[in-house]
């Protein structure tokens, strides 16, 4: 079966390529895959720390986390009572029983998310929200819909895909992101925008990085491995890892987790997003192995 419901969430599988996804957060906690190098073996291509906990008592520590309405800390008036990266993460999605895709190029389902009382206590704009993830050979997307069911008022946003890639921290280096503006989240001296000098921008120190305006389309590289991710209406992108300083403060994360992940992150975080009433956005992303 392409698409198996167990306990929690769904298993997509298209030949030698799985993905897991739980209803809880919709997160994304596994995608494997084969390739050249191991044609009859597949490989887990996202990062789960071991201490995360997948019981929904919050937020999981890896995979591909949904941000939803707010990044970080809640900047915007509407988003005031929220959590950190908003409520999208930890709420539980509906999955209609239905295959969106099913044929021999891919395999897709689609989660929803509606206003829930406890959503609605800290939240007061409608929204419909549709979560769709596709596996494909070599591939994985995953698309978020954010539909304004108000009839009379602008909803404004941030929304972001944190993606948790399995790879060897010290050794990936991130491009193109030369010239770009950045916010460094981790120099706290430094005064406004920083512009990338780096040609490739590599994770050897902690780091937590906000380009604006940044291509879509990005490659993750190290020796032996690497994941190109492509993207739509996601103009920025977070390069994200903590390395042991800050990691060994992280309650969730694993020892030495931060040496085995790095987290490249497409998003729409400088600003918000803004759609007006019975409207929609989509904000896309593939990826793909190099």
């Amino acid at each position: 079966m392409p698409v198996q419901s167990h306990d929690g969430g769904l298993t997509l599988t298209l030949g030698k390529s799985s993905a897991r996804i739980l209803f809880y957060g919709a997160t994304v906690t596994s995608w494997k895959s084969s390739d050249a190098s191991h044609p009859d073996e597949s490989i887990e291509r996202l990062f789960v720390s071991t201490k995360a906990a997948l019981d929904g008592s919050k937020p999981i520590r890896g995979g591909i986390p949904v941000v939803f309405p707010c990044f970080g800390a809640p900047s915007h008036p509407e988003h005031s009572a929220l959590s950190q990266h908003g409520f999208a993460r930890n709420s539980v999605w509906k999955w209609d029983g239905e295959t969106v895709l099913d044929n021999e190029n891919g395999v897709s389902v689609r989660l929803t998310l509606e206003p829930t009382p406890e959503i609605t206590a800290k939240y007061k704009k409608p929204f419909h929200l549709a979560y769709v993830v596709t596996l494909a050979k070599n591939q994985l997307s995953t698309d978020l819909h954010v539909k304004n069911t108000s009839t009379d008022s602008d909803i404004e946003f941030q929304a972001l895909f944190h993606n948790y890639i399995h790879a060897p921290a010290h050794e990936v280096s991130i491009t193109p992101l030369k010239g770009l503006k950045y916010l460094d989240k981790v120099d706290t001296s430094s005064d406004g925008l920083k512009t990338e000098e780096r040609d490739a921008v590599d994770v050897r120190t902690s780091t937590d990085s906000v380009y604006e305006n940044a291509p879509g389309s990005y490659e993750v590289k190290w020796p032996g491995g690497g994941i190109g991710i492509k993207t739509k209406n996601l103009k920025d992108v977070v390069v994200w890892n903590p390395q042991a300083e800050a990691g060994k403060k992280i309650g969730d994360m694993e020892d030495g987790g931060w040496e085995r992940y790095v987290c490249v992150e497409p998003g729409y975080v400088r600003g918000f997003e803004k759609v007006e009433p019975g409207k929609s956005w989509i904000g896309h992303q593939t990826l793909s192995l190099l």
